[in-house]
């Protein structure tokens, strides 16, 4: 094959760059600007009756939308219309307040920090569901004509009522079957509203009617996961009666609109309120079944305030004796839990004046929300003092009080005080694994409130507890739980490790693999914390131990997957070490870091990067001006990662830190060293092997020595020849060791290689680079476009051009000559842009490729129009008057 001599065209980058800037256009925008606020016009039209129809319009601007509804309206919103409307009776000033002040009753009396029933409700209804079948039980009784005889006696109104109640349990029964929980929750709905409607029209036997029918209700276990559930459901209508019965009684005390104060006396109580609170309590007697008769005494016990003072503690033995008579265990433990919700602190007060009241007390701890215990914290110190031993130990009794404590902070004042009552009792435990259960409640409340002497204090009686007899090897999860909970919350690490006994306490952790696992969270809260770069050296001899015991977990039998999360940790903590401009003690420090951490190749590959920009650092503190001093550290770091990369194992890692640790070099004029980098990456590129894995998975290494090659080239571009190897001995040596690496059969890498190498070539050829080192004087320099350098630029580049149309003619078979046309074309476009087309033959190679490229009826005609294009406008500038012949010289042809 003839060959084709190469001739570059002559390139003046400033020029070409100027002509590809965009061109700026000046614009006016007047008023307009996109971050100027939105000014918007808002047209009222008001409408006036129909006579004489009149309308006004105003027009007014604004920054803000307004509401399309509020101007719709025109000022008028319908449910204030309806409001409005309402009874005034029922409306009045004084009622209203009242029945405010009555529904904050049950929060106001136990504090607004108690958890609302509404919330604990919505919880369980959504957490107890059913798809069983569920049924119902509807009692119906008799209706008999209301008798009303003007001057009744009072025991005749009794006879009469306790008839109806009669009819109630003596009555027909309805029972619905087969009912889905909606269903079922349909019909006591349906009671509900029943009972409102019957209260409403005055109908109270026919409302306590209802309420009976609901409570006999929860004597049915049949589908237990519900059975929550339904109890809410059926306590939601005892607590509307209780209620309904409530208002009724206390309208009855209002005298000339002047309602009781919040803290009335039952002095203060009129005759006919206290008869009607008599009668209901004598009604609810009457009921024969205990269960119902519970309920609905229970639902109306507030009511007692009306009659006497001590009517609800009077109550209350009876109620809890009552309790006892009922045969279903899962039954009576909710009337339990319904006697605690109507009127919970009288059961509080009970509890206190009861011996044995540990369990209860730890259940009120477990159940009740953190901030109504924190709030209470020395009235339940007291309680628990006060505990017998015996039936449940006081040590889980603080547990539970540390556990809420640990979610609500208390009363500031009693802080200390709370934490010496609860450690006097803790220290003492002699068994270590209920002394450990508290403990570890107890220091994450150490650490809320108190300093880091405290919390060594702690710590060190925690050691004192655990270490004898290696008590410690069976509370691991206790002693993990503790570090975590110290390190959330002293999270300075320059605190931390001034807690004399926080280190003695990691000692402690004597498996191996729960100590990685503690240093691992050390670490991970290190990284998360660290704000700023550190060199305490408390610190850092601390982490770096810290450090090494997880990279001395790593074996043969350790995943990937913890190997990385390993070196990122580590590699987190080496980024976070500064010692300002200290650079010699910061080397130091990788050097040291290296021979620790020697078995994790990603921490390895972060300390070459960390003492190049060490490098890199040192020459922007001198400006590019080095010392003798600075070059000869410069040279130190150069060395580090010359000897570090071949320890690596991943061959395109080693490439890539070659390429990057030569350019370090480089910049900081270390001629020498870059040549060595960058021919241990020549030398190393025939090791590369035809398939690697990425990602678990193994893929051909063409396209990543392709990607790694291009940069190279780029690199080489600014490389000045050394004077004893002769001329372009990095290129010739690159170029050889392509030649004879065994590319795929199915790939065209090894030609793409050669048309970048052609880039690369005719960049050599211009009298100035497009970009230099700094300080380093490249071939443009050294050589000053001598005739000799260029000719053998030439000879390199017609050996290359050669390489190339040799595949070209190899892919002439039918099934390759869509790869033939392709890269016909991105030769074509190679020589268009890089080459001297007035050279006649590499004109004719052009012409000569264009038409190869379609000869087959493979080219992009997209692509050739527009290259075509291309050619013809720059054929108008005065230097490419030459293009025009191209532009002839080159036909389309359509695919047919």
């Amino acid at each position: 094959m003839a060959a084709f001599p190469w001739h570059a065209r002559s390139r003046n980058y400033v020029s070409e760059s100027e002509v590809c800037k965009l061109e700026s256009v000046p614009l006016d925008f007047g008023d307009y600007h996109p971050l100027k606020p939105i000014t918007v016009t808002e047209s009222k039209t008001k409408k006036m009756n129909r006579k004489g129809s009149t309308s006004s319009t105003s027009s007014s601007s604004s920054s803000s939308m307004m509401d399309p509804l509020s101007s719709v309206l025109d000022g008028t919103d319908p449910l204030s219309l309806f409001a409005a409307a309402a009874d005034p009776v029922m409306t009045t000033a004084t009622m209203d307040s009242t029945r405010k002040k009555r529904d904050k009753d049950d929060s106001s009396a136990v504090g607004s920090d108690f958890e609302p029933w509404s919330s604990k409700r919505g919880e369980i209804l959504a957490r107890y569901t059913t798809t069983e079948k569920l049924s119902i039980n509807l009692y119906i009784g008799s209706e008999k004509g209301k008798t009303t005889t003007t001057g009744s006696a009072v025991s005749e109104k009794v006879r009469t009522r306790l008839e109806e109640l009669d009819d109630l349990e003596e009555g027909s029964q309805k029972e619905l079957l087969n009912l889905t929980q909606q269903d079922y929750m349909n019909r006591i709905e349906e009671l509900n509203q029943s009972l409102k409607d019957a209260w409403s029209s005055d109908q109270k036997v026919k409302a306590l009617k209802i309420v009976i029918q609901c409570s006999k209700l929860l004597s049915d276990t049949t589908v237990i996961q519900f059975y929550p559930s339904k109890f809410v459901l059926i306590t939601d209508i005892l607590d509307t009666f209780g209620k309904l019965v409530y208002e009724r009684i206390l309208s009855m005390c209002v005298d000339s609109r002047v309602s009781l104060p919040d803290n009335f006396s039952p002095e203060s109580v009129n005759d006919t309120a206290k008869e009607t609170c008599l009668n209901w309590f004598f009604k609810i007697a009457s009921i024969r079944e205990l269960i119902p008769r519970f309920y609905v005494e229970a639902a109306i016990l507030k009511c007692n305030k009306f009659l006497s003072k001590t009517g609800i503690s009077e109550c209350l033995p009876r109620l809890t004796s009552m309790i006892r008579g009922i045969g279903d265990p899962l039954v009576a433990v909710y009337a339990r839990a319904y006697l605690c919700r109507v009127l919970l602190t009288e059961m509080m007060e009970r509890c206190k004046k009861l011996g044995n009241n540990a369990l209860l007390l730890n259940s009120v701890m477990s159940a009740f929300r953190a901030e109504f215990i924190a709030a209470r914290s020395m009235d339940f110190i007291g309680m628990i003092k006060e505990c017998d031993e015996s039936g449940f130990p006081k040590h889980l009794l603080f547990r539970s009080l540390g556990l809420n404590l640990a979610l609500a902070d208390p009363p500031e004042n009693d802080r200390l005080q709370i934490l010496n009552e609860a450690w006097k009792v803790i220290t003492k435990l002699k068994n270590p694994q209920d002394y450990i259960n508290c403990a570890e409640v107890w220091v994450e409340y150490t650490c809320r409130h108190f300093t880091e002497r405290e919390v060594n204090t702690v710590l060190a009686d925690v050691i004192k507890h655990m270490t004898p007899d290696r008590a410690f090897e069976d509370a691991y999860p206790q002693l993990q739980s503790i570090i975590h909970k110290v390190i959330t919350y002293i999270y300075d690490f320059s605190l931390l490790f001034s807690v004399e006994k926080f280190l003695p306490f990691l000692d402690m952790f004597q498996k191996e693999s729960v100590r990685v696992e503690v240093c691992k969270c050390i670490m991970e809260s290190f990284i998360k914390h660290q704000q700023e770069s550190t060199k305490d050296p408390v610190i850092l001899n601390a982490l770096l131990h810290i450090c090494k015991t997880m990279h001395d977990s790593v074996n043969a039998l350790t995943l990937e997957d913890e190997k990385r999360m390993l070196a990122a940790l580590i590699n987190g903590f080496i980024k976070m070490v500064s010692f300002g401009r200290d650079f010699e003690q910061q080397l130091s420090f990788y050097v040291e870091a290296r021979s620790m951490f020697c078995n994790l190749e990603p921490v390895l590959v972060q300390l070459i990067h960390s003492v190049n920009q060490l490098a890199m650092e040192t020459r922007k503190v001198m400006k590019g001006n080095h010392s003798r001093k600075t070059a000869a550290f410069v040279r130190a770091c150069v060395a580090f990662c010359f000897i570090t990369i071949p320890s690596l194992s991943s061959i395109f890692t080693c490439l890539n830190l070659y390429l990057h640790s030569g350019q370090v070099a480089l910049a900081n004029q270390c001629l020498s060293q870059a040549d060595a980098f960058f021919k241990a990456a020549v030398s190393l590129v025939p090791e590369v092997p035809r398939m690697i894995s990425v990602d678990g998975k193994m893929r051909p290494s063409d396209a990543f020595l392709l990607e790694f090659l291009c940069n190279f080239f780029s690199t080489l571009l600014v490389v000045p020849d050394h004077p004893e190897q002769g001329v372009l001995f990095l290129v010739r040596g690159l170029l050889n060791v392509i030649q004879d690496y065994t590319w795929e059969d199915n790939s065209d890498n090894k030609v793409r290689i050669y048309t970048n190498v052609l880039h690369l070539l005719s960049a050599m050829t211009q009298e100035a680079y497009i970009y230099h080192v700094d300080k380093v004087d490249s071939n443009d320099t050294l050589y000053g476009g001598d005739s000799k350098f260029l000719a053998e630029i030439n000879k390199l580049c017609e050996t290359v051009i050669a390489q190339i149309l040799d595949h070209l003619k190899n892919l002439g078979k039918e099934e390759t000559l869509k790869r033939q046309s392709q890269l016909a074309l991105s030769f074509f476009n190679t020589i268009l842009a890089h080459g001297d087309l007035r050279n006649n033959k590499l004109n004719q190679l052009s012409v000569n490729l264009w038409n190869l490229a379609q000869k087959h009826g493979f080219a992009d005609t997209k692509t050739m129009v527009k290259t075509l294009e291309y050619i013809k406008r720059q054929s108008k500038q005065p230097e490419m008057s030459h293009f025009t012949d191209l532009a002839l010289r080159l036909p389309l042809q359509s695919r047919t």
